[in-house]
């Protein structure tokens, strides 16, 4: 947005009308007559917005809007130690997975054919709970915050020190993402040759900076 406006997230599995914000805690919040209405083949549908001005749609202003398509109606996944429902785009190697805590190790499914580079997960329930990531550049060690500018820190309790594999990751006793019957969404990314790529760099501090090979000419850029 050209205002104020957070970034909101938005994705099939929870639907419509079911915000997460990534700049805060907060849990999610169900819309009433304004945000997202519909996820449609072509686009999406946002609702009449200029009353409220809180959200994507106010006279005059300009928004950006990032989107992957996953793989349209949940299913259920036992892959793991728990039930998720999971979306899965395995071509794109993105999926969607929605899982419930029991507050002890759990593995989750995530539905895609390869082992995740990227996993952004979010509490939907419990307002105080951090953005937490997996990321293959740090390991199942650590995490990084999406909400945060901290550097990122070292826990067990995060990824309960185990890598994801091909068919789930792993969530150890993590409050923010594994307590007993709420819910968490997580977002699962895995590199795809001329598509996608992940990892990381160590930099220079100079105007030559260091060079990383994609393959590919990429349109979207998140470091």
């Amino acid at each position: 947005s050209s205002g104020s406006t957070a970034h909101r997230l938005y994705d099939s599995v929870r639907g419509p009308h079911k915000a997460l914000f990534s700049t805060t805690t907060l849990a999610e919040f169900t819309e009433s007559g304004w945000g997202l209405d519909s996820f449609d083949s072509d686009g999406f549908t946002l609702l009449h917005d200029n009353t409220n001005k809180l959200y994507f749609n106010q006279t005059g202003q300009n928004y950006v809007a990032w989107n992957w398509l996953a793989g349209g109606s949940a299913s259920s996944n036992d892959d793991g130690s728990v039930t998720s429902s999971v979306s899965a785009n395995t071509k794109a190697g993105f999926s969607i997975v929605n899982f419930q805590g029991t507050g002890s190790v759990i593995t989750v499914g995530h539905g895609l054919s390869s082992t995740p580079d990227f996993i952004i997960l979010k509490s939907r329930d419990i307002s105080s709970s951090q953005w937490g990531t997996y990321h293959s550049g740090l390991g199942a060690t650590k995490s990084t915050y999406l909400n945060s500018s901290n550097l990122a820190a070292t826990n067990s309790v995060f990824f309960n020190n185990t890598e994801p594999t091909d068919s789930v990751f792993t969530i150890g006793t993590w409050s923010d993402m594994n307590t007993s019957s709420k819910d968490t969404i997580a977002y699962c990314f895995h590199s795809v040759e001329g598509y996608s790529k992940f990892g990381s760099y160590t930099a220079n501090d100079s105007s030559d900076g260091p060079f990383v090979y994609l393959g590919f000419r990429p349109a979207f850029i998140l470091i």
